[in-house]
């Protein structure tokens, strides 16, 4: 599978700071590799919009879809506690 961003992403990555960058990027790489990879704690978030939450780290998450043959990274957040 291949991996795309939204402009959202990219925005929120450049805002970022480095070791969330740096994680972020690690977990796509898993991403890539294995869905249900332990550290990704991907789950459905929105069936009904087919989004997915992944783990960055603690305090970060991300969200994406799953079209055809790519993975499409919608957003990059903090994650609300």
């Amino acid at each position: 599978m291949r991996v795309e961003y939204g402009p959202e992403v990219l925005t929120a990555l450049n805002k970022a700071p480095d070791e969330v960058r740096k994680a972020f990027f690690k977990q796509i790489e898993l991403l890539e590799r294995n869905l249900q990879h332990p550290s990704l704690r991907a789950k459905k978030y929105d069936a009904s919009a087919g989004r997915w939450q992944g783990r960055v780290n603690r305090e970060w998450r991300f969200y994406f879809r799953i079209e055809r043959d790519a993975y499409r990274i919608l957003k990059l957040i903090p994650h609300p506690k």
